[in-house]
């Protein structure tokens, strides 16, 4: 496994693979690898004949009151992890590599970028997709992986691919849980004790709305009512929104019909979680 920091390096790492007829499979991450991430790497091995990793904390998609600075950074044992998982490279940038003085360009998918999430955190996803726009013309894969609990970046990503011509496929996985319920992430390890138990709340929540559709309920309202009656209870939430949406377009739905994606927001004291799940009607 090697370890490359030039983007002009990987990019000619790149050429080489695709000269030799060879399939790359990549992975992209801000690092603070777990199961969920692991999930994706496995895959590409299954899938690809090379498997790239890129590990960058993204500065652009991080608001001005958002946790840059503490992101958590574990090099080390992310190395170790590629490693045991067979990675054959990974890609480690500096930020004024990616952001050169002088940068003035940016990715932004209409419309899909400013609602859910985006309301919450603007200019995120903006960020997101100009950083992953570069990652893929650097690392040049044949298939991208990305995870379900992102639901929202996901799509985002796709409709870029699509819309700009990217030549790769996007493949997004299920979500890896703790046995609680409680999605993995990597700012799980900012909760209390007591912040972890109230954090299953979300997948509860998720839970709920799944047993109310089997039920007979289909209006999106009632859902919702009983979600948020229910995170409530823990004195640590904050809901920032819970939202049933069509998993395109991203637009309220009213009524549970077909797919729906079901997405949802939470401050657990000062974490800010998401979590979804599809939902069929």
């Amino acid at each position: 496994m090697k370890i490359i920091r030039s983007p002009k390096q990987m990019q000619g790492i790149s050429k080489e693979i695709k000269d030799k007829g060879k399939t790359i499979g990549f992975v992209p991450t801000m690092g603070a690898l777990h199961q969920g991430h692991l999930s994706l790497i496995r895959r590409a091995r299954q899938d690809t004949d090379v498997v790239v990793v890129s590990i960058f904390v993204n500065p652009t998609q991080f608001g001005p009151q958002e946790d840059f600075q503490r992101y958590p950074r574990p090099f080390r044992k992310d190395i170790s992890l590629c490693r045991s998982l067979g990675v054959d490279y990974i890609f480690h940038p500096l930020a004024s590599w990616m952001y050169p003085e002088g940068f003035k360009t940016y990715v932004l998918v209409e419309d899909l970028s400013e609602v859910l999430c985006g309301r919450f955190r603007p200019g995120h996803f903006r960020g997101v997709t100009t950083v992953v726009a570069k990652l893929f013309n650097i690392v040049r894969p044949d298939i991208a992986y990305f995870g379900q609990k992102d639901a929202q970046q996901a799509i985002i990503i796709k409709r870029m691919v699509c819309d700009l011509n990217f030549p790769l496929k996007i493949k997004v996985m299920p979500i890896i849980r703790e046995e609680d319920g409680l999605a993995l992430s990597s700012r799980n390890i900012y909760l209390s004790p007591q912040e972890r138990n109230d954090a299953c709340v979300l997948s509860e929540a998720l839970r709920l709305a799944q047993g109310l559709v089997k039920s007979g309920i289909k209006d999106t309202k009632k859902i919702i009512c009983h979600m948020r009656a229910l995170i409530k209870k823990k004195k640590s939430a904050k809901i920032d929104y819970i939202a049933i949406v069509d998993p395109k377009t991203l637009k309220p739905v009213k009524k549970i019909s077909g797919r729906c994606l079901l997405a949802l927001a939470v401050w657990i004291g000062k974490t800010r979680l998401i979590d979804n799940l599809c939902l069929k009607g």
